[in-house]
């Protein structure tokens, strides 16, 4: 068994009563096996904390992916395995003007969905229950995120206060996440409904209102059962088949309605319709047709309706056949939501390769910064211009060359005597040598910006992270803080020469009166390579820099002098390194920010493989219908003369009104070769006289 998993959010499981409940060991009574619950509650707890932020190929697919997982996981199939008993919900829905309020209302033998352009089902969608299955849906037990409104009551579920308001409408309300504000689920009771059934009037899918569709499609992931309604005149249309394409790829149970069809064309049009369905990978699909027939007191004669009340009927009166839809759409879902999450693993793994891709961008254009500098400071480039001549002032090349010729004690005593007089002019030369460094790191910094910024800029994942920021260039405080780095580095040198210095007697006058000169001499020397001079300047530079380090040998002694010079190189090192990587992080910053390096895929992997090994549920029997409640029209499909029916089938006919949900005026009438017969045998594989 899997280990239990506290939900993510604060909302309690329930029971099938909707009380405060624990999950069931195994065995012990009815109810969901707890290794599939937690397995989900897990998985979700996952995608919930998947962030998808950064762009690329499908991101935005990925992303509505990630909120359809967890709208499935919160609308429907936690809440339907942790209630199993609950009454099927049967989501109506459809295009605008398909009828979908008048067919309910005629159901129902009164108006409880207002039908027309203008109907309270667009914010309040209507929820038709039967009064002894209110339990089942004044509490968050199924879509949590919408507020409830009962009729006659005012009152809403779960701590989201809705002022109450005149019969038929409300005014204000509060609602959770995922749903505009101002909405929520009008609960309607009626005796006329079955119970064990319960019917909820959705928005239309192709409404102008973008809330309104996304409203319609959250509730129809909510459904046990789609009850889809269209028309004759627009069945082919592309919105409603882009929503039929998700039922079909989630295996939801669904049953058409072909509205509006004119006497003599139903077999014609239905027979058209299920090639379609067939096409669409839908076929068994129960498809039910509505005749036009004229409204009285703006709802559908008896006979119209009756097919359509006889079929829901026997589906509430069935409890194996109830079970079975919740089954299977169940299973549907849970594959569905397998390959999708899979999906979202492949989205994070593109992450954080996205993540990684922009990191390594950034490091490679810093990395050949640093090399860039390193390059300048020991090529000897930089022993030229005035760190030459401020040299040449300071202890004068040609005669000093002489005195090597003459003697290291000799060299030695007149440096030190040069240094003397001319100490004061050691600075000036630390002061060119730091010019000199200032604009090498300065140019290096000023590439590596540019490099990095158009890799970025390149990169679909990159690309909107530059947005309002200025990482085309170095920072604009660059300049002060490496003229910082660079005399703290010399400031590194000067220390390094008097520490060596300290414990040897021979030197103290010399390192009394010339540290400052000591100090450039080793500078000097870091950069004495002369791979990036030419002509005269190479014998020049050569030459200072083979005096600078004849004059630190002689105080201090070959080996003293080389580990000097590998020390003060490593120094500067560190110090450039750390101002590039301090310029790098404002590229990186904004990755850390967003975590996408944290992780990839493998814990949404992880979580799938938990739940493909949990078992489902055993089959719990769905209580049975206490027998209350029966809708209009029920029984009586042959009792009522059909007008214009001239030898349609007496099953599986079934009507709208005018009004419906856009103002539909004029009816029709017709039949459905399939109709209960065909939807028995789909759900039961049995006949109606229980034949097998």
């Amino acid at each position: 068994m899997a280990a239990a998993v506290a939900p993510d959010d604060d909302r309690p499981v329930v029971d099938d009563a909707g009380a405060p409940a624990r999950h069931a060991e195994p065995g012990a009574g009815a109810g969901p096996a707890p290794d599939l619950v937690d397995a989900l509650v897990l998985l979700r707890a996952r995608v919930a904390d998947l962030d998808l932020p950064l762009g690329g190929p499908g991101i935005d697919e990925a992303r509505a992916v990630r909120r359809q997982v967890l709208d499935q996981l919160d609308d429907y199939l936690l809440p339907r395995l942790r209630s199993s008993a609950a009454p099927v919900l049967v989501v109506v829905g459809g295009s605008t003007g398909a009828g979908k309020s008048t067919l309910v209302n005629s159901l129902l033998g009164r108006a409880v969905s207002r039908s027309g352009v203008l109907r309270p089902t667009t914010r309040w969608p209507v929820l038709v229950h039967h009064p002894l299955d209110a339990r089942w849906f004044t509490t968050d037990r199924v879509l949590p995120g919408l507020a409830r409104w009962v009729e006659g009551a005012g009152v809403a579920a779960r701590g989201a206060p809705v002022e109450a308001a005149a019969p038929g409408g409300v005014t204000t309300g509060t609602t959770d996440a995922g749903v505009h504000a101002g909405g929520g689920l009008r609960l309607a009771p009626a005796e006329e409904l079955p119970q064990g059934l319960a019917l909820l009037d959705a928005p239309d899918i192709d409404s102008v209102v973008e809330e309104n569709r996304l409203l319609s499609r959250q509730l129809l992931g909510a459904a046990d059962l789609w009850l889809f309604v269209t028309t004759a005149a627009r069945y082919a249309d592309a919105v409603p088949w882009e929503l039929l394409a998700t039922a079909a790829r989630r295996r939801v149970e669904l049953a058409l309605v072909l509205d509006r069809v004119d006497p003599g064309e139903e077999a014609a049009v239905a027979a058209h319709l299920r090639t379609m369905l067939e096409e669409h990978d839908l076929t068994g699909t129960t498809v039910l047709t509505v005749p036009e027939a004229p409204l009285v007191d703006g709802l559908l004669p008896e006979w119209a309706v009756a097919p359509l009340a006889d079929w829901l009927t026997a589906l509430a009166a069935d409890p194996a056949a109830r079970r079975g839809v919740v089954e299977r759409t169940r299973d549907g879902l849970i594959g569905d939501l397998l390959v999708r999450t899979g999906e979202l693993a492949a989205a994070a793994d593109a992450q954080r390769a996205a993540d990684a891709r922009l990191r390594s961008v950034v490091a490679s254009a810093y990395a050949a910064a640093a090399e860039d500098v390193r390059q300048a400071t020991s090529d000897g480039t930089l022993l030229r211009g005035e760190v030459l001549a401020r040299w040449q002032e300071l202890v004068g090349t040609g005669e000093l060359m002489r005195s090597v010729e003459q003697g290291v004690s000799r060299l030695r005593d007149r440096v030190t005597s040069a240094l003397r007089g001319k100490g004061a002019d050691g600075p000036t030369l630390q002061d060119a040598i730091g010019h000199s460094l200032d604009a090498v790191v300065l140019d290096a910094a000023e590439g590596a910006a540019e490099r990095a910024h158009a890799a970025w800029r390149g990169d679909a994942a990159g690309r909107p992270l530059l947005e309002g920021l200025a990482l085309s260039r170095a920072s604009a405080g660059l300049r002060g803080r490496v003229a910082g780095e660079v005399r703290a580095w010399q400031g590194d040198v000067l220390a390094l020469v008097t520490d060596e210095g300290s414990g040897k007697r021979t030197q103290a006058r010399a390192l009394s009166f010339g540290v400052n000169g000591l100090g450039a001499a080793l500078m000097l020397v870091v950069f004495a390579s002369t791979g990036g001079l030419t002509g005269a300047e190479v014998g020049i530079a050569g030459g200072s820099a083979l005096l600078a380090q004849r004059l630190l040998e002689a105080v201090f002694g070959d080996d003293a002098v080389r580990r000097l010079t590998v020390r003060a190189q490593e120094l500067l090192s560190e110090r450039v390194e750390g101002l590039l990587g301090a310029e790098a992080a404002r590229f990186t910053a904004q990755l850390d920010a967003l975590g996408t390096d944290r992780g990839d895929g493998s814990g949404l992997r992880a979580a799938v493989s938990l739940v493909e090994r949990a078992p489902l549920p055993e089959a719990v029997e769905a209580a049975p219908s206490s027998g209350r409640g029966r809708l209009r029209g029920a029984g009586r499909a042959g009792d009522a003369p059909r007008p214009g029916r001239a030898g349609a089938a007496a099953t599986g006919s079934a009507g709208t009104g005018p009004g419906g949900d856009g103002g539909d005026d004029g009816r029709r009438e017709g039949a459905d070769s399939g109709g209960l017969r065909g939807w028995w045998r789909r759900f039961t594989g049995a006949d109606e006289d229980g034949s097998a």
